[in-house]
């Protein structure tokens, strides 16, 4: 079992029908899940599972709704900047999470996946705060870049 840092195949090919919009008018709604070492998501993930995502206090299943911080350009590059994401009170563990969209358009796959990441070890929290803390939003270092 493992989990794979990666952008999913139905996530490129999603961004090519107009599937997933992450600024402007019509922004959809992003959810980031937890999971244990257990989980298996990989590159070709192509949907939320509940299958081995975290349980525990302060955490829901679906995990946390994500709020679009910005949507700049710079040069031939743009990215999406999140406001980074925390469950307070909390206590549990986590080896990797899951970005996927529940608001997909234009035949979009429905809690489309949209990339995943490994904490590299799990990471607990006993009655405190689990933080993902976003990267620096620039062209270099943003969750998600396209240039």
């Amino acid at each position: 079992m493992a989990i794979t840092t990666t952008f999913q195949n139905t996530f490129k090919l999603n961004v090519l029908k107009g599937g997933h919009q992450f600024g402007g008018t019509a922004t959809n709604t992003y959810k980031m899940a937890l999971y244990t070492s257990s989980a298996t998501i990989d590159a070709t993930t192509t949907a939320y599972s509940a299958t081995n995502e975290i349980a525990g206090t302060g955490y829901s299943a679906g995990g946390g709704t994500l709020t679009v911080n910005a949507l700049p350009s710079a040069a031939s590059t743009v990215y999406v900047d999140f406001v980074d994401l925390a469950w307070t009170t909390a206590t549990f563990t986590a080896r990797g999470t899951l970005l996927y969209d529940t608001t997909p358009d234009n035949g979009a796959t429905a809690n489309g996946a949209v990339a995943s990441w490994d904490f590299g070890a799990d990471k607990t929290v006993s009655a405190g705060t689990f933080t993902i803390v976003f990267p620096t939003a620039d062209t270099s270092n943003a969750i998600i870049r396209l240039s």
